[in-house]
């Protein structure tokens, strides 16, 4: 099908994607083409995807606006139908290990043989070919490999792994955006193509630009990225802030302000960014004593009077969802779901269109709902 052709919103509603992915990365790459309104079938052997009962919630959220049908592609009849379905799709999303799909005879080889223009994705740890290939790895595995803990982020302090899966959701991105790309390409040219990516390239991609600068400097300490006035501090009370005065102008304002209240702020030797950068370690212990002295609420009355980019840290989930700017822009929707329909939270699509999107359109499908239609021969294409 012509892409060019399909100008009705949302965007993607010409692409159709048999997803055989599992679990975080796979899903998050096709809730996103989801959400923009692609077709997307979720293939689920007969168990389904672990997520569903690990962490249902969650399952939940990746998999919206998705259809499930169970196919049981170990089995030769799944193998059998999931080729017979190829000529109506454009994309395949895999997550198996190197090889995986191959030794089941579903390699691009087999699939271009049943449909020349598919594109398939496969989306691994280490990609499909290196010596890393075969290995087995999670977030924290890729994100270790990848130079995100090689990038400073304060004065004598080592880099710690978030609770965010951030190696995960970076591959995940490019999936969905090569996806298209390739797409695209093979809808004008009818010429499909494999698509290798790898989660450890993706957190590489963005480490990168932080990490390998410190190839240059005697001292990876000395990185102008690394300062003592761009990070979390603790207040009296306990809680913590975030505070970055990376411009001139929002220091000047912050002690200005504060010197009467904090001597040691009385000072024009660190008005200028070199400095700050320079004596990154005496900024940072500075920060720290004057921050600690105060509670958070007489802190954000401070700053409430002040132009300066702070903000306190949120570290509970019932924080984020009451957060004033959070509800005007109504990020985050209520959904039905479980087992009595209580009502779950889900961040949308973070994107206004200003055609509209709504990416709530449908909630995650139950397990094989859609097996008759999806395999029903009405309806294909021509």
């Amino acid at each position: 099908m012509n892409a060019r052709a399909h100008a009705s919103w949302p965007p993607l509603g010409w692409l159709r994607v048999l997803d055989l992915t599992r679990l975080l990365p796979g899903g998050f790459a096709t809730q996103v083409l989801a959400d923009l309104g692609a077709d997307v079938v979720k293939i689920e052997p007969s168990g389904g995807d672990p997520l569903r009962g690990a962490a249902p919630e969650t399952f939940a959220a990746l998999n919206r606006n998705k259809r499930s049908a169970v196919l049981d592609i170990v089995r030769p009849e799944g193998r059998s139908a999931l080729l017979d379905l190829l000529p109506e799709y454009d994309v395949v999303v895999e997550s198996y290990r190197p090889g995986v799909l191959d030794r089941l005879g579903l390699g691009f080889t087999a699939l271009r043989r049943a449909n020349p223009s598919v594109v398939l994705c496969s989306l691994s740890g280490f990609g499909q070919s290196g010596p890393y290939a075969g290995r087995p790895g999670h977030d924290v595995n890729f994100l270790a490999l990848s130079g995100f803990f090689a990038v400073p982020n304060r004065p004598g302090g080592r880099v710690d792994r978030p609770g965010v899966r951030v190696g995960d959701l970076a591959g995940s991105m490019y999936a969905a955006l090569s996806v298209v790309v390739a797409a695209q390409h093979a809808s004008v040219t009818g010429v499909g193509q494999h698509v290798d990516v790898s989660l450890h390239e993706a957190a590489a991609a963005w480490a990168g630009p932080l990490a390998l600068p410190a190839l240059n400097l005697d001292d990876p300490a000395d990185s102008p990225v690394l300062t003592g006035d761009n990070d979390v501090f603790t207040t009296r009370d306990g809680r913590r802030l975030s505070f970055a005065t990376f411009e001139d102008k929002f220091w000047r304002a912050f002690r200005d302000r504060l010197a009467d209240e904090f001597p040691a702020l009385a000072t024009d030797a660190y008005d200028r960014r070199v400095d700050r950068t320079r004596h990154k370690d005496a900024v940072s212990a500075l920060l720290a004593e004057v921050f600690a002295a105060r509670d958070l609420a007489w802190w954000a009355k401070v700053f409430g009077e002040l132009d300066v980019p702070w903000a306190p840290v949120y570290e509970t989930p019932e924080d984020i969802v009451d957060d004033p700017h959070v509800r005007a822009r109504n990020l985050v929707a209520t959904v039905p779901g479980g087992p009595d329909e209580q009502q779950w939270h889900q961040v949308r699509f973070p994107v206004l269109f200003d055609a509209g999107l709504d990416s709530h359109r449908a909630p995650a499908p139950a397990l094989g709902e859609h097996t008759a239609e999806v395999l029903a021969p009405t309806g294909r294409r021509s």
